[in-house]
């Protein structure tokens, strides 16, 4: 490490946070991250207990992520990839849709899934093939339009849109209107386009706790609520101050910065119920869609085709807005799931609702700039939130953030 250490403090021990540290660490300086909850990730974690693999929300990692292999040792997660496609149910029948390039098997049910015509298959075909040629850059700089919009504008059906773009990008998206921007669409088609979805072998968490394994253990101090952030002073929920003469805010600064106007930010949710089930599953990691707009479930996969050797439990995501409580809710999913899809579902394992899956962001950017993190002399910003929804913005910016405090500090500002 180097002399005359400065201090610096990180509010939040999610992944941009966990970055932030690293990022300081691989150049010489120790951080402090305090998070009030008792484990690392935030919104990125897992209940794994009794053989069960239970991630907040279903979570998917694509590989294709720029920033991955920058911080992540990609090998010792042992990814679980989902298979490029996709298990439609639609008015009692079942269509298998999928990237026959990548997957061959994909090739004659794609042809004749009923989820939209051929014109349609072709010009997923023809969006692929633009996007992967695409650059980052010219994504990220593109008008920004709605995705519904958007793909209306390719000339894909309203049948091809309602039937697998509306369920497949809810799921992603965790909003219901494709009303996501144009950007993000791009962004993660091609990185479908060019990696696969993955969960990593322990569940999601796995990778918020990687992070933090390279770091000090002391340098993390959970079940620690920071209230606010004023000039070089982080005090704590407990009244304790701490001196920091550099700051990194990975949540919505306006919580904690005085005189900051409150950001009001909107998030998406989503509610995902785990069940026991008989079914043994589709002897493959596939999403299964219910393209059905009178029906709750949006997507659902089940935990067996996912890990080796798991016990049959179906996951099943909740995305529309509804006013049901928790027991009338599990009774409607099972009974949409029994009707949609003839899966029977049996004990309902674990309910997490997370009201705060996603940023809801109307504009996006790809990741900030270090100058772009600075709010103050003392403190700086961090999160995917002020990007887009991705672990890829999330490393990003916590990389950019602790690039803008370590030029602060070589360029002597603290002599």
């Amino acid at each position: 490490m180097n002399e005359n250490q400065p201090n610096i403090t990180i509010i939040g021990a999610g992944v941009s946070g966990l970055v932030a540290a690293v990022t300081l660490q691989n150049a010489g300086y120790k951080s402090t991250i305090y998070d009030a909850n008792a484990f690392v990730g935030g919104r990125v974690t897992s209940d794994v207990a009794n053989g069960l693999i239970m991630d907040h929300g279903f979570q998917v990692l694509l590989d294709a992520y720029p920033a991955l292999e920058e911080f992540l040792d990609i090998e010792a997660l042992k990814l679980c990839k989902f298979v490029p496609g996709s298990m439609i149910f639609k008015d009692r029948k079942i269509h298998r849709l999928g990237d026959p390039r990548r997957d061959s098997s994909f090739l004659w049910s794609t042809i004749i899934a009923g989820v939209g015509s051929l014109k349609d298959k072709w010009l997923v075909f023809s969006l692929s093939r633009k996007l992967k040629l695409k650059s980052l850059q010219d994504i990220f700089s593109s008008p920004e339009t709605t995705t519904k919009t958007y793909l209306e504008n390719y000339g894909f059906s309203t049948k091809m849109i309602s039937s697998f773009f509306m369920p497949f990008y809810a799921g992603i998206f965790l909003e219901t209107e494709l009303a996501t921007s144009s950007r993000m669409f791009e962004f993660v088609f091609k990185m479908f386009t060019e990696g696969n979805a993955t969960i990593p072998a322990v569940g999601i968490k796995a990778i918020p706790e990687q992070l933090a394994a390279q770091l000090p253990a002391d340098s993390l101090k959970l079940k620690q609520k920071v209230n606010s952030v004023v000039g070089n002073e982080v005090t704590l929920e407990n009244g304790d101050t701490v001196k920091s003469d550099f700051t990194i805010i990975t949540t919505p600064a306006g919580d904690l910065v005085p005189n900051l106007p409150k950001e009001n930010m909107l998030w998406h949710q989503v509610t995902v119920l785990y069940f026991e089930t008989d079914h043994t599953g589709f002897d493959e990691a596939i999403i299964g869609l219910i393209a059905n707009e009178d029906v709750l479930i949006n997507n659902f996969h089940f935990l067996q085709d996912v890990f080796d050797n798991h016990r049959n439990v179906v996951s099943v995501s909740v995305i529309k807005k509804h006013t049901l409580n928790d027991q009338k809710l599990t009774e409607r999913v099972i009974k949409e799931l029994r009707e949609e899809t003839g899966i029977v579902a049996t004990d309902l394992i674990k309910l997490y609702h997370i009201n705060k899956a996603l940023p809801q962001l109307e504009s996006i950017n790809y990741c900030m700039t270090a100058s772009e993190t600075q709010l103050t002399e003392n403190v700086f910003l961090a999160g995917d939130h002020l990007s887009n929804g991705s672990l890829n913005a999330a490393m990003l910016n916590g990389k950019a953030a602790a690039q803008a405090v370590i030029s602060k500090i070589e360029s002597g500002v603290l002599l």
